[in-house]
């Protein structure tokens, strides 16, 4: 019972996020008639790009393709400035979508879901929040994103620690000011490769300190080009829908089709420059090989470490930046803008701590296997609990009381990424078993926010009370997963894919590596089949319309 004595609020839907995915699903359900509640842990909306502040946050894809695209007018009403958006831009224009569709009328902001609990009695999700609310709902629908669970360290002594320190992903709002101070950042990956250089220009000095270097292009990020923007505004619905198509929701410079071991040595230094010229992540589509053979991976990694030599005037440094212990592009693959140049500066170290790693943080800094260091402030640029981290922060319990916790065990297992078996009306955008992470995230969240509608819609239409993934398409739907990664090199990276950088989660290789194009066939082939794989009941519907 609610915690108040009073009788839960009823809604069709709860939808936990005010993120991308969160607000389109709450504007396509209340268009429709669905009554709906967005549960937003935050006090605004934006999802990752509200907790993401950190100095140098910006997209990895071009503006101009990471927004909306569900109507022609949003594109044409919005201006970008530049050809990858920073963070407070995107967070503006997320605002500026939320105002436009008054959405926030139907968004609970500073209140996290605690629990989910389906009762098979009703048919109904009963959901809790850390202020007591309580919600009775015909479906919970998860959009709670999949690099939302920030991961900091267990070092030992964090607690001790007099200065300030910080985590990239739950950055201060009023901002940080590293003027005249020494700061230690702690890890390389995306946060760490779009923070480093924007803090090197603040502070005294920077100690960087590295465990596994990684693979970043430079964004060779600009003003966009007037002529470029009205080509892409002109009809958007169209480019979406080329871009849904595509294998990773981005239209380029498309993927060569011809091998990198069949061409001449002039043929692919002439391809790699071309696409490190014009920047961002398309140097992998140079050859068609680069991610499954990795005799060809190993020509376009040893391209990307000439470059890395090439910027960093000490050579150790260089050695040190340059990636070794894994194919290019299995893990995820970064865009920097000035990252390699800035260990030229005088007040820029590099810290290898793969041979000695930090034993320890002190009062005053930090202690490794052979030295210690002392700093002003620490930046955790450590990750997240990618794909499962933010699901399993709440309590979801399906039929019998199954946690998805305990269902998850050994990995998570999904139908589509869209559901899970032993969970009925439960469905997570962009969960793991989709291609999520391997593409443009809007591309995907509007894909999946579209067929999640037209379930919802199938289901009133028909007067069907629930819809649940059949254990047999759900473990069909794994192998598949997992075999067409088996194709591929990604499985010999220790990757957050994998969630290698969470202590004891279980290695599975969590987003669907198909191509964005091909698995939305797949998803419209399943609907267009009665829902193939799905059980639907009608056994319910008279108590559970809401």
């Amino acid at each position: 019972m609610p915690q108040n004595g009073s009788t839960p609020a009823r809604l069709d839907a709860v939808i936990v996020g005010a993120g991308f995915a969160g607000l389109y699903m709450l504007l396509r359900l209340r268009n429709a008639g669905f009554s709906a509640r967005v549960i937003e842990a935050g006090d605004g909306v934006g999802g990752t790009w509200y907790w993401n502040r950190y100095p140098g946050a910006r997209c990895d894809i071009e503006s101009l393709q990471y927004q909306y695209g569900f109507n022609d007018e949003l594109p044409r009403e919005w201006t970008w400035s530049e050809k990858y958006a920073t963070q407070p831009e995107i967070l503006a224009y997320i605002n500026y979508v939320a105002d436009k569709y008054d959405l926030r009328r139907d968004i609970q902001f500073d209140t996290r879901v605690t629990s989910a609990s389906f009762d098979e009695r009703t048919d109904r999700w009963a959901v809790q929040t850390d202020r007591g609310d309580e919600f009775s709902a015909r479906f919970c629908i998860m959009a709670t994103g999949c690099l939302s669970a920030a991961k900091v360290p267990d070092i030992p002594g964090l607690e001790r620690y007099e200065g300030e320190w910080y985590h990239t992903g739950a950055w201060p709002h009023e901002g940080v000011d590293f003027s005249g101070k020494t700061v230690g950042v702690i890890g390389t990956g995306s946060s760490a490769i779009q923070s480093i250089p924007v803090i090197a220009q603040q502070a005294k000095h920077l100690t960087v300190f590295q465990r596994t270097a990684n693979f970043s292009m430079p964004a060779n990020n600009g003003p966009l080009d007037e002529d470029y923007r009205a080509k892409m505004t002109t009809d958007y619905t169209s480019i979406r829908k080329a871009a849904r198509n595509s294998p990773a929701g981005i239209l380029g410079r498309p993927m060569s089709d011809k091998s990198v071991l069949e061409a001449s040595e002039e043929e692919r230094n002439r391809e790699f420059e071309a696409r490190w010229e014009i920047g961002g992540l398309g140097l992998g589509g140079a050859f068609n090989d680069v991610g499954l053979n990795l005799e060809a991976n190993a020509i376009a990694a040893e391209f990307v470490r000439s470059k890395i030599r090439a910027i960093v005037k000490d050579p150790e440094t260089a050695e040190l930046l340059c990636p070794r212990d894994y194919p290019f592009g299995t893990k995820r693959l970064c865009v920097d803008t000035g990252y390699y140049a800035t260990f030229n500066r005088d007040n820029v170290k590099l810290v290898n701590i793969k041979g000695n790693p930090i034993e320890e943080i002190t009062p005053r800094g930090l202690r490794t296997g052979n030295a210690e260091y002392e700093f002003d402030a620490i930046v955790f640029a450590t990750g997240f609990d990618a794909m499962t981290g933010a699901l399993l922060k709440i309590d979801i319990r399906g039929r019998d009381g199954l946690t998805l916790r305990e269902k998850w065990e050994h990995g998570p297992r999904t139908y589509l990424g869209l559901q899970v078996a032993g969970f009925p009306n439960l469905f997570t955008i962009t969960g793991p078993g989709s291609p999520s992470v391997l593409s443009n995230m809007i591309v995907s969240i509007e894909q999946h926010v579209d067929w999640i509608f037209d379930c919802l819609s199938y289901l009133r239409e028909h007067e069907l009370s629930t819809i649940e993934a059949s254990r047999e398409a759900e473990d069909r739907w794994v192998d598949h997963v997992n075999e067409i990664a088996s194709h591929t090199l990604f499985p010999m990276a220790n990757s957050w894919y994998i969630g290698a950088n969470i202590p004891g989660k279980p290695r599975v290789f969590m987003p669907y590596i198909g191509g964005v194009g091909n698995y939305a066939q797949k998803c419209q082939h399943i609907a267009d089949n009665g829902y193939d794989g799905f059980e639907l009941d009608s056994g319910r519907v008279a108590v559970a319309a809401g």
